[in-house]
């Protein structure tokens, strides 16, 4: 006798696992774009750290949507200040560079001023790391043991005032400087004294020029202490008896 089997009817429940990992794998694709969109206004370190982030979710599981904030506000506004000092300086940098170019400019300028007027062994221009040096031997504009600027000179001191008519302006320093042979007579007791009188009785002639402000002027005296050569030879006692008008950068 043969059985029928008995039709069971039931309901076959359909396996919904694989919709955890698509959910998973949307999430990290919405996630992707939204990087993706943001890189176009995102500096260089945030996304160093978004990066790391995203280098944590992958290698080591960790859900993206359980992943705390890759960056605090904390952090944040630590980057943004960063941001801002990193430009602060680059445009301190460029404003360098440009003030340097016009120092170069200028001393181009004076250097043919020097060579029109055959004063080579006279005046002389250096770059320096305080600004343009303009040297001038004592010998142009004073007798020995003199502070007041000679007669035949004064064209020279004009001529030179004229050069220093800049535009923007800038600070300038006039200094005076001795050997160190001793002086001592009614009118100086040091060479310290007469360095000063030199340097504030030379910018006094310069700053007779109208187009000078004398508030961008300032005078010092070195006597005997600032040499740029020995003192043991009449050449290099000669090449430290001078005045020096420095030029100084505007920043």
């Amino acid at each position: 006798m043969s059985r029928r089997r008995k039709k069971q009817n039931h309901e076959e429940h359909i396996d919904e696992s694989w919709l955890i990992p698509y959910a998973d794998l949307l999430t990290l694709l919405l996630a992707l774009f939204i990087v993706l969109f943001s890189m176009s206004s995102i500096d260089a370190k945030k996304f160093q750290a978004l990066s790391e982030v995203f280098n944590e979710v992958f290698t080591k599981g960790t859900g993206i949507l359980e992943y705390p904030s890759p960056i605090s506000r904390e952090n944040a506004t630590v980057l943004d200040e960063q941001e801002e000092q990193d430009d602060k300086e680059k445009e301190e940098k460029r404003d360098k560079e440009i003030d340097w170019q016009e120092l170069v400019s200028l001393q181009k300028k004076i250097n043919t001023y020097i060579i029109d007027k055959k004063l080579n062994n006279n005046l002389d221009t250096s770059l320096t790391d305080e600004g343009l040096l303009i040297l001038i031997r004592d010998n142009v504009l004073f007798t020995s043991g003199s502070d007041q600027v000679r007669k035949e000179d004064l064209v020279i001191a004009k001529e030179i005032s004229d050069l220093l008519v800049l535009d923007p302006p800038r600070n300038i320093i006039i200094s005076g400087h001795t050997d160190n042979v001793p002086i001592n007579n009614s009118q100086f007791s040091s060479n310290w004294e007469l360095s000063v009188m030199r340097a504030v009785n030379f910018m006094k002639i310069i700053i007779e020029n109208d187009k000078l402000d004398p508030s961008w002027f300032s005078a010092k005296g070195f006597g005997e202490f600032k040499p740029i050569t020995s003192n043991e030879t009449a050449t290099g006692k000669a090449q430290n008896r001078r005045v020096e008008i420095l030029i100084l950068p505007r920043n």
